[in-house]
């Protein structure tokens, strides 16, 4: 059974950082493609950035280039999104995505970003 739990989240000074992780579980990691998506308050969720099968490439918004990186360890079964200079607008909750080869969307459940004075 395939599972997504992030975890890392928490509450945070504009310029801090913090570091999300998302463990996999009942796959191959590396086969997947992976994902990072955030949901604000009243908004729709949007895409923060991606990783792809085996790493072969990684890509990101415009509106989180430069901050934020996505990695992964396959033998811990975990990916990691690194967030550097975190600003308001980052706030939200943010979800892994794992996307099978056959293109199917499995996602975690959440963990809550908050960055505020």
């Amino acid at each position: 059974q395939v599972q997504l739990v992030e975890s890392g989240g928490g509450s945070v000074q504009p310029g801090g950082s913090l570091r999300l992780s998302c463990a996999a579980a009942g796959f191959t990691l590396r086969n997947y493609a992976i994902g990072w998506f955030r949901q604000a308050p009243g908004k729709e969720r949007e895409g923060v950035g991606c990783i792809g099968e085996s790493d072969s490439y990684t890509d990101y918004a415009d509106s989180v280039k430069g901050r934020f990186t996505i990695s992964r360890d396959n033998d811990r079964k975990t990916v990691y999104l690194q967030m550097n200079n975190l600003k308001p607008e980052d706030t939200a909750v943010y979800y892994c995505n794992a996307q099978s080869p056959a293109g199917t969307d499995y996602w975690g459940q959440g963990t809550q970003v908050t960055v505020s004075s």
